[in-house]
This record gives C-alpha cells, structure tokens and sequence, in this order.
C-alpha cells in the first residue's frame, strides 16, 4: 500500500534550493493537499528521514510507497544519480501501469535555468517556479509571496487529480538506485 502521497525529490547540495523547499514548498504544498483532500497527507522529502535510519532503505521505501514524484529540477539536478534514480523509477512505473490513458506519476517544478535540463526532462510540461525562488525566510512577508502561494494552490489541485489516478499500488514497483557511495579514505594512518 502507498504510505506517501508525494515524495520531493531535489538537489539536496545545493543550499539555495534546500531553503527553498524547507522554507516554502514543503510546507505550502502540505498545506494546500491537506485543504484540499478528505484525509491527512503524507509527503516524503529528506526531512522524513528518521535519525539512525539507513539513507538508502529509506529512500527506496519511501518511493516504493509513493504516488507521485516532484522532482524541484535545477541543472545540477540531473547529474546527481541519486536524483535521476528517483525519476527514472517513477517514469518505468508510468509505463508499467499502461491503460488507454498513461498516469502521470512525475511532476516537475523548475527552481531554476531549465535550458540546461536534459531533451528527456523536457518532454515533460514543467510547472515554472522561478518568479518565486528566493530561499529565504522573508520572502513569506513580501507582495510577491501572495502570488507564490496562488501558484502553489494551482500545483496542489493539479497534483490532486494525479493523486486521484495514481494506479494502485504492486508490491514489485521497481525502485532503481544509486550505487552506493565508496567510503572516504582515512585521514589518519593506520597503526
């Protein structure tokens, strides 16, 4: 069964985007689905990554569980293999899930520069979130963010009717993954 209703996928390491997605689409996506739908919401994004938990279980669990994937795409996005994992084991299940009519499991928003994403992201229409990328907390206190907010409440409804037609959950959803880092040499000789 789905345990996540949206899983946010973004480039981690980069910390403009990071503030961005902790500061203000995290929490305005949740609350817009919440609104809007008759049960609590669940969305995955690193946050939910308990303290001691093994990043790479957590990680496929959560996908594995997931109805749909919002990758926040930046270029930088997609050179992380981590990140393009997590895209390309939404779109398999796409096709997997078949019918007349394809579901739509990935939906994209655009924190920045999307001429530089790959031909594949842009087959995909890409909610343009750029007019709205300033990371910082008081961002919430300008004009703008007024604006910010009614874009996101178009997002959540867009992301409702998704949620509605996800097909139902298999047990064998294929996750792919990244290989796993290789641990750092010690710094310290050996004795």
């Amino acid at each position: 069964m789905y345990h996540y209703d949206v899983f946010i996928s973004y480039e981690r390491r980069a910390e403009a985007i990071s503030k961005w997605v902790r500061n203000h689409f995290h929490p305005r996506l949740c609350e817009l689905l919440d609104g809007n739908l008759d049960r609590d919401v669940r969305v995955f994004f690193d946050g939910s990554v308990r303290v001691g938990g093994k990043w790479p279980d957590e990680l496929r669990s959560a996908l594995r569980h997931t109805r749909v994937l919002v990758p926040v795409c930046s270029p930088k996005y997609f050179y992380n293999e981590w990140r393009l994992a997590e895209w390309a084991s939404m779109a398999r299940r796409e096709e997997l899930a078949g019918s007349d009519r394809p579901a739509t499991l990935i939906y994209p928003v655009i924190y920045c520069d999307s001429k530089n994403f790959p031909p594949y992201a842009h087959e995909r229409r890409m909610r343009n979130l750029t007019e709205w990328n300033h990371p910082y907390e008081q961002f919430q206190v300008s004009a703008k963010y007024i604006d910010f907010h009614d874009e996101m409440n178009g997002i959540a409804t867009e992301i409702e009717e998704l949620l509605s037609a996800a097909p139902a959950w298999q047990p064998d959803w294929p996750v792919l993954t990244s290989r796993p880092d290789t641990p750092p040499a010690s710094r310290f000789p050996r004795l």
